[in-house]
Protein backbone atom coordinates (compact mmCIF):
# COMPACT_ATOMS: atom_id res chain seq x y z
CA UNK A 1 0.00 0.00 0.00
CA UNK A 2 0.89 3.40 -0.68
CA UNK A 3 1.18 5.89 2.08
CA UNK A 4 -0.66 9.08 1.65
CA UNK A 5 1.37 12.11 2.29
CA UNK A 6 -0.46 14.73 4.16
CA UNK A 7 0.24 18.19 2.98
CA UNK A 8 0.08 20.84 5.62
CA UNK A 9 -0.87 24.20 4.29
CA UNK A 10 -0.32 27.39 6.18
CA UNK A 11 -3.57 29.24 6.35
CA UNK A 12 -3.08 32.88 7.13
CA UNK A 13 -6.14 35.01 7.77
CA UNK A 14 -8.76 35.91 10.27
CA UNK A 15 -11.10 33.57 11.96
CA UNK A 16 -14.72 34.55 12.29
CA UNK A 17 -14.29 35.19 16.01
CA UNK A 18 -11.32 37.51 15.46
CA UNK A 19 -13.34 39.46 12.91
CA UNK A 20 -16.21 39.90 15.37
CA UNK A 21 -13.83 41.13 18.06
CA UNK A 22 -12.29 43.70 15.72
CA UNK A 23 -15.75 44.92 14.66
CA UNK A 24 -16.79 45.26 18.31
CA UNK A 25 -13.67 47.29 19.14
CA UNK A 26 -14.23 49.60 16.18
CA UNK A 27 -17.88 50.12 17.19
CA UNK A 28 -16.92 51.00 20.78
CA UNK A 29 -14.30 53.50 19.60
CA UNK A 30 -16.73 55.04 17.10
CA UNK A 31 -19.41 55.46 19.74
CA UNK A 32 -17.05 57.17 22.18
CA UNK A 33 -15.82 59.57 19.49
CA UNK A 34 -19.44 60.28 18.52
CA UNK A 35 -20.35 61.35 22.07
CA UNK A 36 -17.34 63.66 22.26
CA UNK A 37 -18.17 65.15 18.85
CA UNK A 38 -21.78 65.83 19.89
CA UNK A 39 -20.56 67.92 22.83
CA UNK A 40 -18.20 69.82 20.56
CA UNK A 41 -21.04 70.49 18.12
CA UNK A 42 -23.06 72.26 20.83
CA UNK A 43 -20.05 74.41 21.75
CA UNK A 44 -19.50 75.24 18.07
CA UNK A 45 -23.12 76.30 17.65
CA UNK A 46 -22.92 78.62 20.66
CA UNK A 47 -19.67 80.13 19.36
CA UNK A 48 -21.20 80.57 15.90
CA UNK A 49 -24.23 82.36 17.37
CA UNK A 50 -21.94 84.65 19.38
CA UNK A 51 -19.89 85.54 16.29
CA UNK A 52 -23.01 86.28 14.23
CA UNK A 53 -24.44 88.46 16.99
CA UNK A 54 -21.16 90.38 17.26
CA UNK A 55 -21.36 91.07 13.53
CA UNK A 56 -24.94 92.33 13.99
CA UNK A 57 -23.68 94.54 16.84
CA UNK A 58 -21.10 96.13 14.56
CA UNK A 59 -23.77 96.71 11.90
CA UNK A 60 -26.11 98.19 14.52
CA UNK A 61 -23.38 100.65 15.53
CA UNK A 62 -22.99 101.71 11.87
CA UNK A 63 -26.80 102.14 11.67
CA UNK A 64 -26.64 104.29 14.80
CA UNK A 65 -23.89 106.49 13.36
CA UNK A 66 -25.95 107.15 10.22
CA UNK A 67 -29.40 107.40 11.79
CA UNK A 68 -28.69 108.74 15.28
CA UNK A 69 -30.70 105.87 16.75
CA UNK A 70 -30.82 102.09 16.81
CA UNK A 71 -33.53 100.22 14.89
CA UNK A 72 -36.73 99.83 16.87
CA UNK A 73 -37.82 96.37 17.98
CA UNK A 74 -40.52 96.53 15.27
CA UNK A 75 -37.96 97.35 12.56
CA UNK A 76 -35.74 94.58 13.86
CA UNK A 77 -32.48 93.31 12.45
CA UNK A 78 -33.93 93.29 8.93
CA UNK A 79 -33.48 97.08 8.90
CA UNK A 80 -29.75 96.40 8.62
CA UNK A 81 -30.41 94.99 5.15
CA UNK A 82 -33.51 96.89 3.95
CA UNK A 83 -34.26 100.57 4.46
CA UNK A 84 -36.99 101.09 7.04
CA UNK A 85 -39.83 103.45 6.15
CA UNK A 86 -39.01 107.08 6.85
CA UNK A 87 -35.30 106.40 7.36
CA UNK A 88 -33.77 109.48 5.73
CA UNK A 89 -30.15 109.05 6.82
CA UNK A 90 -30.02 105.30 6.16
CA UNK A 91 -26.79 104.52 4.26
CA UNK A 92 -27.04 100.73 4.27
CA UNK A 93 -27.18 97.95 3.68
CA UNK A 94 -25.09 97.29 6.76
CA UNK A 95 -25.03 93.52 6.25
CA UNK A 96 -24.50 91.76 2.93
CA UNK A 97 -27.12 89.04 3.25
CA UNK A 98 -30.55 88.71 4.83
CA UNK A 99 -30.45 88.04 8.55
CA UNK A 100 -29.78 84.31 8.92
CA UNK A 101 -31.41 81.98 11.40
CA UNK A 102 -29.41 81.10 14.48
CA UNK A 103 -27.38 77.85 14.40
CA UNK A 104 -30.44 75.92 15.70
CA UNK A 105 -32.71 77.25 12.93
CA UNK A 106 -34.60 79.87 15.00
CA UNK A 107 -34.89 83.61 14.46
CA UNK A 108 -32.65 85.86 16.52
CA UNK A 109 -34.49 87.99 19.08
CA UNK A 110 -33.75 91.73 18.88
CA UNK A 111 -34.79 94.04 21.70
CA UNK A 112 -34.48 97.82 21.70
CA UNK A 113 -34.03 99.10 24.32
CA UNK A 114 -32.03 96.21 25.66
CA UNK A 115 -31.96 94.72 29.11
CA UNK A 116 -30.54 96.89 31.89
CA UNK A 117 -28.68 99.92 30.59
CA UNK A 118 -27.86 98.37 27.21
CA UNK A 119 -29.25 100.23 24.19
CA UNK A 120 -30.09 96.94 22.45
CA UNK A 121 -29.99 93.19 23.03
CA UNK A 122 -29.66 90.30 20.60
CA UNK A 123 -30.49 86.75 21.73
CA UNK A 124 -30.33 83.26 20.38
CA UNK A 125 -32.74 81.10 22.35
CA UNK A 126 -30.71 77.90 22.00
CA UNK A 127 -31.82 74.51 20.78
CA UNK A 128 -35.31 74.63 22.31
CA UNK A 129 -36.14 78.11 20.92
CA UNK A 130 -37.52 79.23 24.31
CA UNK A 131 -36.31 81.69 26.93
CA UNK A 132 -33.96 80.23 29.53
CA UNK A 133 -32.62 76.72 29.68
CA UNK A 134 -29.42 74.86 30.43
CA UNK A 135 -26.84 73.08 28.31
CA UNK A 136 -27.69 73.14 24.63
CA UNK A 137 -30.98 74.96 25.44
CA UNK A 138 -29.14 77.84 27.12
CA UNK A 139 -29.70 81.30 25.64
CA UNK A 140 -26.77 83.07 23.99
CA UNK A 141 -27.01 86.81 24.65
CA UNK A 142 -25.14 89.75 23.13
Amino acid sequence: MREKKSIVRDQDGWTFMETLIVIAIVMVLSASVGFVAAGSLDKARKASAQVQMEAFGTALEAFYIDMGRYPTAEEGLSSLRKRPEGAGGWAGPYIFKDVPKDPWGHDYVYLCPGEGENPFCIKSLGADGQDGGDGKNEDVVF
